[in-house]
């Protein structure tokens, strides 16, 4: 535990950045699952209106520094190829 004043601020500031970070996290990844479930049942629309979703919340996470840009655009790159890919068959 810290004893200075400043350090005990310095947690109280991590503990709220971190649970403020992990419900983006666990937004991120309960869309994630919805997307896989679209994609597996082919539902093309569907996917499409989460892909978007998905996106935009991947440019948020990664514009506030909680997720690496280059996971964000990598990420990104997979979900297009799949919905891409289930839109031609």
């Amino acid at each position: 535990m810290p004893n200075l004043a400043n350090a005990k601020k310095a947690l109280r500031q991590a503990k709220k950045r971190t649970e403020r970070n992990m419900l983006v996290e666990n937004e991120i990844r309960s869309l994630r699952r919805f997307l896989k479930k679209a994609i597996a049942d082919k539902n093309v629309p569907k996917a499409r209106e989460l892909e978007r979703t998905l996106v935009k919340h991947f440019d948020k996470a990664a514009e506030k520094g909680i997720i690496k840009r280059n996971t964000a655009a990598r990420y990104k790159s997979r979900i297009v190829k799949k919905i891409n890919a289930l839109q031609k068959t």
